[in-house]
């Protein structure tokens, strides 16, 4: 069993980005190692492209994205690195882009969301954004990819390029990835709005955790967090018309590896004046030895950089012979 996974280099990670994805590849780690299986986890900093991308920060993104997943647990029973760094990536992607087929890029929804109304001014690279995913999982002969709701659709486009390439081409090169459907990650949301993700975006920083804030930030900004006035009640289904309540205690829930409803149980009754010290606390006791870990690395981000170099020698090492095999197939090489 062979996984793979992405994020994209956008930096300032926060308290969402942890739980809704670190925190996931982090138990992914440890399950593949108890069964025999291999992680791959990649900074997809050359997907980051197909937007506007301000050089300096993309270079510096890309380390301190890095330097948080290996604060958070990754370690080098995963291989670990940046896309660019593996040029088979972009390779494989260009003679991928001779079997996928425009129709099936058009019916990819993340298209018509991202591009919107002003199609003819999105870049190329957004458009056939899904087939450098394609490549991304195929070039390591993944097996199963993890996936949520918003990244179904791509996994199908792959399985669909990898059936075309083999049948065109008389191969049995690519297996078709099967999705990895792990414990539903938490939706982390604002802690001004109930109602919005939690988000780098925000204006207000307020709004978020970040992974890098102090313990007495932390503390302080669940404290201003919105709540409402009356007491938590005795069913978490009670919380569907509290949305800023129902965000809360799925911090507290996902933090303690919880079930929401044992955490309204716990605190049926009491206001948010006890509710909330108490979620400050657990957040800092999970979050503060993750920060102090990212500050040292931070202090050293060649470091970071050597790590990321020796996770893509052995991601390229890796690639190569489905390289190789992909070329040999359609007669770029003898």
């Amino acid at each position: 069993m062979r996984v793979i996974s992405g994020i994209q280099t956008t930096g300032n990670l926060h308290l969402g980005n942890y739980l809704g994805a670190i925190k996931q590849w982090v138990a992914m780690q440890n399950a593949m190692e108890a069964d025999g299986g291999e992680c791959l986890f990649f900074l997809a900093d050359l997907h980051a492209l197909t937007g506007n991308v301000t050089p300096a920060e993309l270079a510096t993104s890309t380390i301190e994205m890095a330097a948080t997943l290996l604060a958070a647990g990754i370690d080098d029973r995963s291989i670990l690195f940046n896309q660019a760094r593996v040029p088979a990536h972009a390779e494989l992607c260009w003679i991928l882009q001779g079997t996928a087929r425009m129709g099936w890029l058009n019916r990819m929804t993340q298209w018509k969301d991202k591009a919107g109304k002003n199609r003819d001014g999105a870049s190329v690279g957004l458009f056939t954004y899904p087939v450098l995913q394609a490549a991304d999982i195929l070039v390591y002969q993944a097996t199963h990819v993890p996936v949520g709701e918003d990244q179904k659709q791509h996994l199908e486009l792959t399985r669909d390029v990898a059936a075309k390439f083999n049948t065109d081409f008389g191969v049995e090169l690519f297996p078709l990835p099967e999705p990895l459907i792990s414990k539903a990650a938490p939706r982390i949301m604002s802690l001004r709005d109930g109602q919005a993700k939690m988000s780098k975006s925000d204006p207000s920083d307020l709004s978020r955790i970040n992974l890098i804030d102090d313990d007495a930030t932390i503390a302080a900004k669940f404290r201003k967090a919105k709540t409402d006035a009356e007491p938590l009640p005795e069913s978490f289904d009670a919380l569907a018309e509290r949305p800023e309540a129902k965000n809360l205690v799925t911090i507290f829930a996902a933090l303690s590896d919880r079930d929401p409803q044992s955490v309204v149980t716990e605190f049926a009754g009491q206001g948010f004046g006890a509710f909330k010290p108490a979620l400050a606390d657990l957040a800092v006791s999970v979050l503060g030895p993750i920060r102090e870990r990212l500050t040292r690395l931070l202090d050293d981000r060649g470091q970071v950089g050597a790590q990321l170099a020796r996770g893509a020698d052995r991601a390229g090492a890796m690639a190569a012979p489905t390289l190789l095999a992909a070329k040999r197939a359609v007669g770029l090489q003898v």
